[in-house]
């Protein structure tokens, strides 16, 4: 909690007051009576009487006086409190959605990385199926037009060149997306204790 401010202090000085007051006035109308009974006198009794009366009445008024004061006291510092709870939980609500934009752009972009790797890995898949194919067939070719050996012999060296160009190409693709991956994993698994500490906070 907050330390008292001056004006708290002096609030409480005043209500200190007040209640002394109001004791004293009663204490004072409590001997006016004593005195009276002692003397045995009826004028000085009544005057006694009417006295504690005003007093009491005038113990009463302050004594209400501060009630009421408290009770607005009270309330200022419980609206005050209020105010306070609600800039904070504002403030906690704009540092939540801070938090939860950063993370969920970071993750749209692992996203896009992913699936940009993954089509550039099928494109490579194919391109590595089409020239296995491509061998395959010119190696055909090569058993059944031997006259045209040689020639076939420099295509398909030619066409294997390019399949294992594409397979290493295969295999560099597969490399960086398993990376990527596990970069994904990691910032996945590094945003829920995050969102578990804010809400639980």
């Amino acid at each position: 909690m907050s330390s008292p401010t001056a004006t708290q202090a002096t609030r409480r000085r005043q209500r200190s007051a007040r209640v002394t007051t109001a004791v004293g006035l009663i204490a004072l109308a409590a001997l006016a009576v004593a005195g009276a009974v002692i003397s045995g006198s009826w004028p000085i009794a009544v005057t006694a009487a009417v006295l504690a009366v005003v007093l009491g009445g005038a113990a009463v008024k302050i004594t209400h006086t501060e009630l009421m004061a408290s009770r607005v006291e009270a309330a200022r510092d419980r609206a005050q409190q209020a105010q306070g709870y609600r800039l904070i939980t504002e403030e906690r609500v704009a540092e939540q959605a801070k938090h939860d934009a950063f993370w969920s752009e970071r993750l749209r972009h692992h996203e896009q990385a992913v699936t940009e790797l993954e089509a550039a890995l099928a494109a490579a898949h194919q391109r590595a199926a089409e020239a296995l194919r491509a061998r395959h067939a010119e190696s055909r070719r090569a058993d059944v037009a031997e006259r045209d050996a040689q020639a076939l012999a420099v295509r398909l060296e030619e066409t294997e060149a390019r399949a294992a160009e594409a397979i290493v190409r295969v295999h560099e693709l597969e490399i960086e997306l398993d990376a990527v991956k596990a970069e994904y994993v990691a910032a996945t698994a590094a945003q829920e204790p995050a969102w578990r500490g804010t809400h639980s906070a």
